[in-house]
């Protein structure tokens, strides 16, 4: 929930002061251009484009001036969702983990260096399903930019190397059918390439 158009769309709060934040396990990162397979316990499977930092240095409570030393490169992802789950879970004022992290609901695009992707607070990203444009996005109208984030999950978890972060989804979400072809961009660069199966 970290842009105001998501949150319009999906009738949240706009006001937000802190991050909203939720972990997924390793064994929910879907690498390599792999493809997704729908689970059977959803009927309603849901995409939401994110760019996503890879951390490069152990940190812990890390100053929001100095969060920009804990990551070198960034990429495009896809935090798939089972929003029937999701809706079911919100509410009984469950947690989120099942409809969030279960396996291969985080695929990870390949990472460039930041060097050349760009400013991290102005990279637009995009994804393309079947070849056209579904959702696009720019880190410039994030509510929390990434260096913010770094710091206030840094205040819970101790940040690891290799640790990803998802910075969140701009409006545009939805749901994704067998045979579709995913492909993330960062700028005009292609990151992320896959199917549904």
């Amino acid at each position: 929930m970290n842009y105001a158009s998501h949150n319009k769309e999906m009738c949240h709060s706009l006001e937000l002061a802190e991050p909203v934040i939720f972990m997924k396990a390793d064994s929910s990162l879907l690498k390599a251009g792999k493809p997704f397979f729908i689970p059977d316990f959803s009927a309603q499977i849901e995409y939401e484009t994110e760019l996503v930092v890879k951390i490069s240095r152990l940190g812990k409570n890390i100053a929001e001036q100095f969060a920009h030393r804990y990551y070198e490169e960034v990429t495009v992802g896809i935090d798939f969702t089972a929003r029937d789950l999701q809706n079911d879970f919100r509410k009984k004022g469950l947690p989120w983990e099942l409809c969030k992290a279960f396996d291969h609901s985080a695929a990870v695009g390949r990472f460039v260096p930041l060097s050349e992707a760009g400013e991290i607070g102005n990279l637009s990203f995009r994804l393309e399903i079947n070849g056209e444009t579904v959702q696009q996005g720019n880190t410039a109208d994030m509510l929390h930019p990434v260096d913010r984030i770094i710091a206030y999950v840094s205040r819970f978890c101790t940040l690891k190397i290799g640790d990803l972060i998802y910075t969140g989804t701009p409006a545009g979400i939805g749901p994704v059918k067998i045979d579709d072809h995913l492909t993330g961009y960062l700028g005009n660069e292609k990151l992320l390439d896959f199917y549904i199966r």
